[in-house]
């Protein structure tokens, strides 16, 4: 079991009602974890954090017993394993062990013969059902797609994307597995999606920003709104390191 930064979490929360982030901050202020089988999406700029949080959610995860599985299509597998090798949460051994899947969806899409560029509906069928396939196998309680604002990138049209969306929050519905969407948005407009649909197939909206201090950007953390808990609704500084990853700490003390 992994030992965070205390010793005890909020009085009444469980492992069933529960998908801990082990992030204890985080946790906190969702009042004892991520409801399980939640989608949660997750928003904000480059640079933000999105892509370290969810990585960090899947491996302290797999260290409690919960097989994971990380769907890229923003980075190929060899930058992504490189980028995320210099954390300590990162470990190797979960990945051999199976406990911890990174697929390239890029890979996925090659081998089904789908366009490079642009879905049609049948390939976003088909996308479906192989995500779907692939959780089914490998029994996992926690899913990411880095990132949904990509995937809906290669979709030609409004329509097609509005329908891809809901059926794949269908899907994630029937998996029962809780799951982090990234989503990319810029960042000079307080948006929670790329395309505006994405926001109403999430149970939970986790906002990651950036302010300005004195000249240095601070990077921020707030949840937006997450069904079946009492959540805090405040902002709060992130701390990114290598030693502990993502740590939530107060705005206030961020500035030192």
């Amino acid at each position: 079991m992994i030992k965070d930064s205390k010793s005890t979490y909020i009085e009444g929360s469980s492992s069933d009602e529960f998908c801990k982030t082990w992030i204890y901050e985080l946790d906190q202020r969702l009042g004892g974890g991520i409801p399980a089988g939640n989608t949660v999406l997750l928003v904000g700029s480059s640079g933000t954090g999105k892509t370290t949080l969810s990585m960090q959610f899947l491996m302290n995860g797999a260290r409690n017993g919960e097989a994971g599985v990380f769907f890229t299509i923003t980075e190929p597998l060899f930058k992504l394993t490189k980028n995320m090798e210099k954390f300590q949460f990162y470990d190797k051994k979960l990945i051999e062990k199976g406990m911890v899947n990174i697929i390239d969806l890029r890979i996925i899409s090659d081998r089904l013969g789908l366009d490079a560029e642009k879905y049609s509906v049948e390939d976003a069928n088909a996308l479906l059902d192989v995500l779907k396939d692939i959780a089914d196998e490998l029994q996992v309680k926690r899913l990411v797609i880095d990132s949904i604002t990509a995937l809906c990138y290669r979709l030609q049209s409004k329509e097609l994307i509005r329908d891809f969306i809901f059926k794949l929050g269908s899907s994630l519905a029937a998996m029962k597995c809780t799951s982090i969407l990234t989503s990319e948005v810029p960042p000079d407009k307080l948006k929670y999606s790329q395309y505006g649909i994405e926001e109403f197939i999430a149970d939970g909206i986790i906002y990651m920003g950036d302010i300005d201090r004195r000249g240095d950007l601070i990077r921020t953390l707030q949840i937006i709104k997450m069904r079946g808990t009492m959540h805090s609704r405040s902002k709060t500084a992130v701390s990114l390191s290598t030693a502990h990853g993502i740590e939530l700490i107060p705005l206030l003390k961020s500035s030192r």
